[in-house]
């Protein structure tokens, strides 16, 4: 369990969207997890979507909710029990969590918008599915994740995916927001690819961040002084870590291809998103830092 039971996470503003219109793949600049998917993809079929890649800066096309959709709240997610039981509530009550502590640590802290993807759905970074995997989408100040996700984690890319693992991508998201409104992503532009890229930087950060988000987390509390998470377990941590080394570059590339190429590499090596996260996790946000360094 990651939640305290008779935690109230019942006012979280999570949204669940369900039968949007398929948009095609648009620029945009997301960024994320989901990145490292659209990668995989294309190696396995060869078609090129590199399209989606921007790098926080690039031109979006602006779409709208498809037609036909439907949105509305993530059903039975009102107590810490639900979100132990249900990755839906889960990652929805992630986000009051996030939300409490990013609030504490960045001055004028403006909450991103959460959306639980059900089947496919449009965004303006292009569109959000679980062959897209999860991703923040700049634009619109958004996270898209599709919970079943957390599966193609655990078959594809060899990650136990557990409720602390899941934990850790939702907060990966909320770094990418956090980078978005401290001007991080403006100040750093997409420079190519490669083990000491600006894009490279950005994901390790974002895993700095949620290393040391889940270091803490255990502080926030519900309204009623209920702390809303327990303190993770070794084993807990031992899975976040091993969901974080899983996407590496060079593991996803060694999976896909059979070899390694580090002058592609646009999220980091499995060492890197290990080191970076337990950097985060141990030492807290001041040490996450991955652009002050010679090579991350």
């Amino acid at each position: 369990m990651t939640f305290n039971p008779d935690a109230d996470v019942s006012d979280n503003k999570v949204k669940r969207r369900s039968g949007g219109r398929t948009a095609a793949i648009a620029g945009g600049g997301v960024v994320g997890l989901g990145a490292v998917v659209v990668l995989l993809i294309s190696a396995f079929t060869g078609v090129d979507l590199s399209g989606l890649l921007g790098g926080g800066t690039g031109t979006s096309q602006s779409q709208q909710q498809g037609a036909g959709s439907t949105e509305g709240s993530v059903q039975n997610c009102s107590t810490g029990t639900d979100a132990n039981n249900s990755v839906d509530c889960r990652v929805a009550a992630v986000s009051l969590v996030l939300n409490d502590y990013w609030a504490k640590n960045v001055k004028g802290y403006v909450e991103p918008g959460q959306i639980s993807v059900d089947g496919s759905t449009s965004t303006p970074c292009g569109t959000a599915s679980n062959d897209v995997g999860p991703f923040y989408c700049p634009s619109d100040q958004t996270v898209y994740i599709d919970p079943t996700f957390f599966q193609l984690l655990k078959q594809q890319f060899g990650a136990e995916a557990g409720d602390l693992a899941q934990v850790y991508v939702v907060a990966h998201e909320y770094g990418h927001h956090i980078q978005n409104i401290t001007g991080t992503m403006a100040k750093y532009p997409n420079n190519g690819t490669g083990p000491a890229s600006n894009g490279v930087r950005t994901e390790l950060q974002a895993d700095c961040y949620a290393g040391a988000f889940i270091a803490d987390m255990t502080q926030e509390k519900d309204k009623n002084g209920v702390a809303y998470m327990k303190k993770p377990t070794d084993a807990q941590i031992k899975d976040a870590l091993n969901a974080a080394a899983a996407v590496g570059d060079d593991h996803i590339q060694q999976q896909s291809a059979g070899y390694t190429n580090p002058e592609s590499w646009t999220h980091g090596s499995s060492k890197q998103r290990d080191y970076w996260f337990a950097n985060g996790y141990k030492n807290g946000l001041g040490q996450c830092d991955t652009f002050s360094v010679a090579t991350p």
